[in-house]
């Protein structure tokens, strides 16, 4: 047996509900003269009366209650398994918010090893620093260092502690005399580092950058001595591309994922914060530096 086209049925059960042509048409987006072609075409279609027309009016025949009963069901079903689709799909998708500098420099070249460990979830990535609207950019999470207030409203969970220091692209680089590169996106790197050191400065050059990750690509390129953060700077560390001839400090400051809901319900906000909380403090780890115990510096080089 051919049944009716969808599209009929779904004309004829607005109908049957409103029991009006032009309300269902205001709920369908269509013209009143639309509902009612396609309601004929049904009734013929089925060789039965499914309305009674009276004074302008609507009324179901019994044979249109019994078709609506079933299509009523039908319809409620098929729009509960769309939405429960569309659910599970942006249950899979997590949108993350993170700083430019540790997304491009410490992140994404980790993601693969996330990829691997959660293949079910879908992260996006938006690169973005300082307060963020989760609901108007649609956020789930976001990755920051603690260098600006956030509501108390917001959910938050410590990844690790920010640890900086001076690198270079020769390792043995005195600090005397050097030329040291800031950044507007970090100005009090250096004298943060400078006061906890304790090291001496008397004489040096000064190069300015607009942002934390050019000043550090100024040093990869041997243009002088950059700050900066351990994470950002552990795989050049690793080829050697990059020294850090003076070790790292922590600066006080630390790094947060932040969520409007809470980040231990077993979800994938809890799912990813667990993995990048581990990652960031196993890199930590392999340079000697942890959360509890803070190593000595390194003594400066020698100058021959």
């Amino acid at each position: 047996m051919k049944l009716p086209p969808l599209s009929a049925l779904r004309y004829f059960d607005i109908a049957a509900e409103t029991e009006s042509f032009v309300r269902a048409a205001e709920r369908l987006h269509v013209t009143h003269g639309a509902v009612s072609r396609q309601v004929r075409l049904l009734e013929e279609s089925l060789g039965i009366e499914l309305f009674e027309r009276r004074n302008r009016a609507l009324f179901l025949t019994p044979a249109g209650r019994t078709l609506h009963g079933t299509t009523q069901a039908i319809f409620e079903q098929l729009e509960g398994a769309v939405q429960r689709l569309q659910q599970q799909e942006r249950d899979n998708v997590l949108v993350l918010s993170c700083e430019p500098t540790i997304a491009m420099r410490w992140l994404i070249p980790r993601l693969p090893r996330f990829h691997a460990a959660h293949p079910d979830l879908h992260l996006h990535l938006v690169a973005a620093g300082g307060p963020v609207d989760f609901a108007r950019n649609g956020i789930d999470l976001a990755l920051r260092r603690d260098d600006f207030h956030w509501p108390g409203s917001v959910h938050s969970r410590k990844v690790c502690d920010e640890w900086i220091g001076p690198v270079c692209r020769d390792g043995g680089t005195p600090l005397e005399g050097q030329r040291l590169l800031h950044s507007s996106t970090r100005p009090s790197a250096w004298p943060d580092w400078l006061r906890l050191s304790g090291q001496p400065l008397r004489r040096s050059q000064r190069s300015d950058y607009q942002h934390f990750y050019l000043s550090l690509q100024a040093a990869s390129a041997g243009l002088g001595l950059a700050i900066a953060s351990a994470l950002m700077v552990r795989d050049e560390l690793d080829s050697g591309q990059l020294h850090a001839p003076f070790g790292f400090l922590r600066d006080g400051s630390s790094y947060h994922l932040l969520s409007p809901q809470p980040l231990g319900d077993g979800g994938k906000r809890q799912r990813f914060a667990d993995w990048v909380a581990g990652e960031s403090q196993a890199c930590l780890a392999q340079l000697g530096l942890t959360q509890n115990d803070e190593p000595a510096l390194p003594s400066p080089p020698q100058v021959r």
